[in-house]
Order: structure tokens, then sequence, then C-alpha cells
């Protein structure tokens, strides 16, 4: 059964011609802007460190109660992180989320639930537009139309949205089009000049200047002739050229207009600026502390709220309330320097992490017994240490 097929037989129920109607398309509607943004290698350079990092959180189910705290304590629930649907994983996904998302400031996942209202599997939503709807009742609708022109609407309690810049709409995050327009603009004039020039440049070389007035044709034949001569690599008398006293060759430089090394970094600074990145973090040449001010301002922010929406998403009240919450952790650590991964060692002895913990902080494979919690002998809880009360 295909895509369409299987969310159609999900959400048979949903009559959009009977049941939703428009409130309103002006300025409430989402439009895409990804397609023609994602095409300059400066966008897909300041995008890219993001969509990566975001991918490679890690989602983890977690239930916290009174008595204990178990991770990842239904098996369903980590598969449908670890492998969201049949074409990709927990890892894939979150990059296409997060490229949507810088790109448009909107990003859809949609849940697919069971007939008992489990969740099973999640998908991206890879729309061109998007727009409110509300039925009849007043529930909340969002109508999709794909690249195909086929239209599609699903209830937004069905939907995991991801948005940045929430300002000026009521469900939907303000497009990054009109900010970037005017800069994208400078920024492909300055790409169509260079390239203007490095065609130009080859175009006349050579002028043949003759003494003697010749027939159009014999100049013609002339030029074609001294071409082929000397200006043709597989000729053997390539580099070296002999004229009659009665022509004269001259070079032409050519004087096309591109634009100076300081306009075009400027141009490109101001799109690290919007994304707020910068060179160091695209060039992956980023101190510890570089990226750490990056993951805290950029990347954090969307891990919080990945966090908030997919547990409030794929969980009821009664199952939040009960300590269901899913957590997006950077627990890698790949940007830390090596003297500050070992320093970690003192959380481990303080039965802060595990030694598992630990060891895949180096990428290590786990080892047995490794989940069990530490102490060092000279360090206990406050209440039973020499010294302390009971």
């Amino acid at each position: 059964m295909g895509f369409f097929s299987r969310i159609k037989s999900i959400f048979s129920n949903v009559k959009v011609g009977a049941r939703i109607e428009m409130i309103t398309e002006h300025g409430n509607g989402f439009y895409s802007f990804g397609d023609n943004l994602y095409r300059s290698d400066i966008i897909r350079a300041a995008i890219r460190p993001y969509s990566k990092a975001i991918g490679k959180l890690l989602a983890k189910h977690v239930r916290k109660t009174a008595e204990k705290t178990a991770i990842n304590p239904e098996p369903y629930i980590r598969f449908l992180l670890e492998e969201p649907n049949p074409y990709m994983c927990g890892q894939v996904l979150q990059e296409k989320v997060a490229n949507q998302l810088a790109l448009n400031n909107n990003a859809f996942i949609l849940i697919l639930r069971d007939d008992l209202g489990t969740p099973v599997e999640l998908y991206p939503v890879p729309a061109k537009s998007a727009e409110t709807v509300y039925s009849k009742n007043g529930e909340l609708f969002v109508r999709f139309t794909f690249s195909n022109g086929k239209r599609m609407s699903f209830p937004y309690s069905q939907l995991i949205h991801i948005r940045n810049d929430f300002n000026g709409k009521d469900i939907f995050g303000d497009s990054p089009a009109e900010a970037l327009k005017d800069l994208m603009e400078v920024v492909s004039i300055a790409d169509q000049s260079v390239v203007s020039a490095i065609k130009n440049s080859g175009i006349v070389r050579w002028i043949l200047k003759y003494a003697n007035t010749l027939r159009p044709d014999d100049l013609k034949s002339n030029v074609k002739e001294f071409a082929n001569n000397y200006l043709n690599i597989e000729s053997e008398t390539i580099g070296a050229a002999g004229v009659s006293g009665d022509c004269e060759v001259i070079r032409v430089e050519p004087k096309d207009y591109v634009p100076n090394a300081a306009q075009t970094k400027e141009a490109k600074e101001r799109v690290y600026a919007f994304y707020n990145t910068n060179d160091k973090i695209v060039h992956s040449n980023f101190s510890e502390d570089d990226w750490n001010s990056y993951f805290e301002s950029v990347i954090e922010p969307t891990a919080l709220q990945l966090s908030n929406e997919y547990t409030r998403k794929l969980f009821t009240r009664r199952e939040r309330s009960a300590g269901n919450k899913i957590y997006f952790e950077a627990n890698n650590l790949g940007c830390a320097t090596l003297k500050t991964k070992l320093s970690l060692v003192a959380m481990v002895d303080r039965g802060a992490l595990t030694p598992n913990e630990w060891r895949d902080v180096f990428n290590l494979a786990p080892v047995e017994d490794g989940d069990t919690p530490i102490r060092r002998l000279d360090t206990d809880t406050v209440s039973t240490a020499k010294g302390g009360e009971e």
C-alpha cells in the first residue's frame, strides 16, 4: 500500500468538502521557499552543520516516577524513534525536518496511529504550502499542497509542528523569504558576474590587424587558419606563431566586472549571520568553545522544542502525568577535547555518569555491568558518610 493510500485509510473519516471550511487564506497560510533557496551553495553550507547536529541528537523515551527513572520502557516508542517509518531512520528524519525548518521556519511530522490510537509511524511532510482550516465543530486542521498538486488535510493534533520566528501568524512561523530575498539577489548577481567574466575571458584573446584591406572571406579564413595553427592545443606549432609583415597580432585583455572579495565576503557573512553560524562552524575548524556557543544558541533551542512537541503529540495527558517524556540528547559530545572527555571521570566516580555513558563519549562499545552507577570508596551521600547524621 502506498504512502497516500495508507494515510487515506487512517484518516478516511475526514471529509474535506463536507466538514472542513476555510476561515481565511490571507495572512494565515505558509508557502514553501525551500526549493529555490536550497539551490544556493552558501545557504546549503550554512544549514548543513545545523541539520547534521539535529540528526545526531539521540531521541529517548524517559519515564520518571517517584520510585525510579526508566529509559525506553516501551519498546514501541523506542522503535518509533529509531525507525519512524519504513523509508528512513530517526537520524534521517531529524535531518530532513531540520532542513525544512531552516529553509521555511516551519516543519511538520505526520503521526500515523493504529486502530487503538497507538502511534506507529512518523513521516516528514514535504509540502509546497500549508494553510489552516477549521471544521464546523472548531477542530483545527492543516491543509497541505504537495509538489504534484495534490492536497491533503490532517488534524493539527496528528502533526508535530516545529517552527522558528513565531511572530506574525497565529499558527505558522514567519517565512524567511522576505528577509532573504534581497540578500540572495545580491549573492546571485555576484555569482553570475563571476561566471560571466570567466566565460567572456575566453571569447576574444587576439586581434589580427592587417595593413592591407582584405575581403571578408579572406579575413575570416586567415583568422581561422591562425587559430587552428597556433591556438589549437593539438597543433604542432602551439605556443609559437609566425605572421607576415603586413599583419600585427594584438592581445586583448578582458575587463569584465567581477565583484571584489570584500563584497562577496560581506554577502556571505550576512547569510551566515541570518542562520547564526560562521566560517568556523561551516568549515568544521571550530574550537570546543566555538561549538558550545553554537550548540547553546542554535541547536539546543530546537532540541528543546523537539522534545516538547514529540512529548505532547505522542503521549496523552494521562501518559504525561505518569512521567512519560521524549528527550533529545547530545550525549556524544563530539566537539569536546580529549582533556574534557577525560575529566568526566570525576562524574563516573561520583555516580553521575555510568561507565558505559563515559565510554560512549569516546565512541567505545559498552561493557558488561557498565550501566550500573559506581562510586569511589572515599565518596558517599551526606547522610551515611562518616560524621554525617543518619
